[in-house]
C-alpha cells in the first residue's frame, strides 16, 4: 500500500486533498466494472487505508470501499479502534458501512454526494457512533458525476 501524507497546501484544504484520493479509488473500481465509490481513512495527515468496491471482483455483498478500508487502517494501527482517523468516502455510506463505522469509533466520517436511495442517513444518523463528527458535500460533483456515468453506461450495454 502507498502511504500519503498531507502537505499544507493553501490552494486545497485537507479535506479536499484526502476526498481526491478517495475519488482514485473509486477510479480503480470503476476500471473493474465495479460501482465506482472509493474510501480512504487518515491519521494525523497521512493514509493508513484505501478500499474501493470489490463485490463484484470477490463475490462478496460486503466487499464495499468502505468495508476494504476499514480493513486495511486496522490492519496498520494493529487494533480495532480508529479514534482520531477519519474516514474519507465518495458516497454516502450505506447503513452496513454506517454500522461498522460505529463499531470502529471513528472520529469523522467525511462523504461527497448523498445516496437518497441507500445511503444511512436514510434510516438515521444515530447509526454512526455518537461522538463521531459528520461532514458531507466535499468534492460532491465530481462523486456523483462519476456514478451517473457509471449506471449510463451500464444501461446501454444492455
Amino acid at each position: 500500500m502507498r502511504y500519503v501524507n498531507f502537505t499544507d497546501e493553501p490552494e486545497q484544504s485537507p479535506d479536499d486533498f484526502f476526498m481526491a484520493e478517495a475519488l482514485k479509488e473509486a477510479h480503480k473500481a470503476l476500471a473493474l466494472d465495479e460501482v465506482p465509490i472509493g474510501a480512504v481513512i487518515v491519521h494525523k495527515g497521512k493514509i493508513i487505508g484505501r478500499g474501493h468496491n470489490l463485490t463484484e471482483q470477490l463475490n462478496d455483498v460486503t466487499a464495499h470501499a468502505e468495508m476494504q478500508a476499514f480493513t486495511a487502517a486496522a490492519n496498520y494501527t494493529g487494533g480495532k479502534y480508529l479514534k482520531d482517523c477519519t474516514l474519507y468516502v465518495t458516497i454516502e455510506p450505506c447503513v452496513m458501512c454506517a454500522g461498522a463505522a460505529h463499531w470502529t469509533q471513528i472520529s469523522r466520517v467525511v462523504y461527497g454526494a448523498e445516496d437518497v436511495k441507500r445511503g444511512f442517513s436514510q434510516i438515521s444518523k444515530r447509526i454512526l457512533h455518537p461522538k463521531t463528527e459528520l461532514i458531507s458535500g466535499i468534492l460532491a460533483e465530481d462523486a456523483a458525476r462519476l456514478m451517473k456515468e457509471f449506471f449510463i453506461s451500464r444501461r446501454n450495454k444492455t
